[in-house]
């Protein structure tokens, strides 16, 4: 009887080693699909993550260069209207002159010729 319990019980051993076997090959694939999954996942994230930073630094870039731009028109405006300014000044210093003449020329008395 020693013997047939002993034989029982190797084989259930051996039963429960044999079946706990083709348990554990079903779950590598499974975890390295699982892995290989959420590497994707992840890949996707950070192409989504940069994608949205090139896309920032581009609306930077462009609004600095439209604010570049806009500081260029306006010095362009400014040194625009300061030559217009000059151009003005002078014009009307000229007319002051030509006016300051014409009444030097009105107070002097006309030379007298004597015969």
């Amino acid at each position: 009887m020693n013997k047939l319990i002993a034989t029982l019980i190797a084989g259930l051993f051996a039963t429960a080693a044999f079946a706990q076997t083709p348990a554990t090959a079903p779950a590598a694939p499974a975890v390295a699909k699982a892995e290989a999954k959420e590497a994707k996942t992840d890949a996707k994230a950070t192409a989504k993550e940069t994608k949205a930073e090139v896309k920032a630094e581009a609306k930077t870039a462009k609004v600095e260069a439209e604010a570049k731009k806009d500081v260029a028109v306006a010095k362009a405006d400014e040194k625009a209207d300061k030559a217009d300014a000059h151009a003005k000044a002078h014009k009307t210093k000229a007319k002051a002159h030509a006016k300051a003449v014409k009444a030097e020329a009105a107070a002097t008395p006309a030379p007298v010729v004597t015969k």
